[in-house]
């Protein structure tokens, strides 16, 4: 059976995109129960936050824009770019579990969603590495067949 990389990287993708989301949605559920939520910078008006809402449009959109690369580009520079956005991503993850158990109360519910995405994280590290050295595997295949024809 013929591993399909790409295919694996965008269903991963997808499943952390969903993930991420619903940790977002998960922090403001309170709210409709007439609670406050943890709040990590006060603010007045949108402009206060308007650094942190740039940051979140970047790191949902570079996740959708490599699903879009992924089924358009089958080079090696993109896979090796693109292992690097898969490493970068488990990182920021890895870190964003350990700061949230220092926010009281730690929210026990939104770090088994992290971890999990954090295992996620690691998968698609796993399979873009192997997407990655895919390349590499063929292009060595065909030297040893074309030089054994010489």
């Amino acid at each position: 059976m013929t591993v399909n990389y790409r295919e694996r990287i965008i269903a991963l993708w997808v499943v952390f995109l969903l993930g991420t989301l619903f940790h977002t949605q998960l922090g403001l559920i309170p709210l409709f129960h007439g609670l406050p939520v943890i709040e990590s910078q006060k603010a007045t008006n949108i402009n206060d936050i308007s650094g942190i809402l740039w940051l979140m449009l970047g790191f949902f959109m570079l996740p959708m824009l490599a699903i879009i690369a992924t089924t358009f580009t089958d080079s090696k520079r993109y896979r090796i770019i693109h292992f690097g956005l898969t490493v970068f991503y488990s990182i920021m993850n890895l870190l964003h579990v350990i700061l949230d158990l220092f926010v009281q109360p730690v929210l026990w519910y939104q770090i088994a969603l992290m971890v999990f995405l954090f295992l996620v994280g690691l998968l698609l590290n796993i399979t873009a590495f192997q997407w990655m050295q895919l390349h590499n595997r063929a292009n060595k295949s065909q030297q040893n067949l074309e030089s054994s024809h010489f």
